[in-house]
């Protein structure tokens, strides 16, 4: 018992390891009271009702994401060595991103009269106000998340959306009755997000940052040039991202109704929580690999090591067990989404091995590299989803995802393979390791 809990200390005590199980732990938290949420959702509110908070809440995440996703990898490559500059880069990556969430929100209003499907509602004057509010604090929310992730406090990420979800599902349940329609749902998501972004922030100043800045403050702070150099392939690799994460719920709720939209969201709510165990094991990766570039190949053993032997079981488990998670929310999320939920746990596999290649590359500030495997990714996605969509529904996103995934996978696996025996002779296997 002794040595099983000092090899709980060891392995904690490495910091690829705590930053990957925190961001792990917070995923698992974060997907089970997700999950929670939405199946309260689905008992609470009509399927309909469902799927228009469901499209509202897609164009929020993709709008966010459009500014969001600019510094997202920046945080995480540089915050490790900001030094003395940390506060004041922390403080420009908020100031941006919400300038620019305002301009695209702007932007998406004044073109939601061409939207088909689930989006007729948001052309209001008031609505739009309150929708524009939204996605500037939302942008917020995300950043802060790749803020702590870059102090090495990935705990504190775990512990703020574990909070996020207990509110929001509170306030679902509190406000079914008193609030009508939907409006509900949307004040129980977005009360305790507005309410975390300074509380978090105050933690962030006055905590996190002078500790980091004392540790790092020999450190030689990256150049504009260097971090602009970055944020040029990086962010175009991440718009391309936004096709497989938020751009995909968008399309399929312009084009359907909002009875199926609430069936393929729900699957894609559950699926995201398998998807967040390659993502946070490639964030943490980069972080890591900031901090001691020369234990790169080392760590991203490691990082795949541990992927592997969480991701697999879990999707097996979601896949095989597709009806089940679904009849929790009702007989006919079962009926309409089964197909679609087997789909994206199979596509949760290849998309986790790309993470981890990507990972890598930020690590190594290869950020064209990182902007061509998300375009390709990018492409395949957005074009077979348009496709198959209109021919076969919801189930053609799903192949989509599936196909696009399987096939960028096997094409970054040569360079995958040269990260991982990035530290040894050309001459020397390293399946030992790899399979130890």
């Amino acid at each position: 018992m002794q040595r099983r809990i000092q090899g709980v200390r060891s392995e904690l005590a490495d910091p690829l390891a705590r930053n990957g199980y925190s961001l792990i732990a917070n995923s698992a938290i974060t997907g089970g009271l997700g999950l929670v949420y939405w199946l309260l959702m689905a008992r609470l509110y009509p399927t309909a009702t469902l799927g228009t908070a469901a499209a509202a809440y897609a164009a929020m995440n993709l709008l966010a994401g459009f500014t969001a996703q600019n510094f997202n990898g920046a945080l995480t490559r540089f915050i490790p060595q900001a030094g003395l500059q940390t506060r004041t880069f922390i403080t420009r990556a908020y100031a941006v991103s919400a300038g620019a969430s305002v301009v695209v929100s702007v932007l998406f209003l004044l073109t939601v009269s061409r939207w088909d499907g689930s989006y007729a509602e948001l052309g209001g004057p008031v609505t739009g106000v309150v929708f524009v509010g939204c996605v500037v604090a939302w942008a917020i929310f995300t950043l802060q998340d790749s803020v702590l992730v870059g102090l090495r406090s990935a705990f504190w990420v775990f512990i703020e959306n574990g909070i996020f979800g207990f509110v929001k599902i509170i306030l679902l349940v509190l406000l079914v009755t008193a609030v009508p329609r939907h409006l509900g749902i949307y004040v129980s998501w977005m009360v305790p997000a507005v309410l975390a972004v300074p509380l978090i922030n105050m933690l962030i100043f006055r905590r996190l940052v002078p500790r980091h800045t004392l540790l790092t403050s020999d450190f030689q702070p990256p150049s504009n040039r260097q971090i602009g150099r970055f944020l040029a392939g990086d962010y175009s690799g991440a718009l391309c991202l936004l096709a497989t994460g938020s751009l995909v719920p968008v399309l399929v709720a312009a084009r359907i109704d909002a009875r199926q939209t609430a069936y393929f969201y729900v699957a894609w709510v559950i699926s995201g929580m398998i998807d967040m165990i390659g993502i946070n094991m490639g964030m943490s990766l980069t972080v890591e690999g900031a901090f001691d570039a020369a234990a790169l190949a080392v760590n991203c053993r490691k990082a795949l090591r541990k992927m592997v032997s969480m991701l697999l079981p879990c999707a097996a488990l979601l896949a095989l067990f597709a009806p089940v998670w679904l009849r929790l929310f009702g007989s006919a999320y079962a009926t309409h989404g089964t197909t679609v939920l087997e789909l994206l746990a199979i596509a949760t596999v290849p998309r986790a091995v790309t993470e981890l290649y990507l990972g890598a590359l930020r690590a190594q500030s290869r950020t064209f590299l990182v902007a061509i495997v998300q375009a390709a990714r990018g492409v395949l996605v957005l074009g077979l989803t348009l496709a198959l969509t209109g021919a076969i529904g919801t189930t053609g996103a799903g192949v989509a995802l599936v196909v696009s995934q399987a096939a960028i996978a096997l094409l970054i696996s040569v360079g995958l393979w040269r990260v991982l025996t990035g530290d040894r002779p050309r001459d020397t296997p390293a399946t030992e390791e790899l399979s130890a």
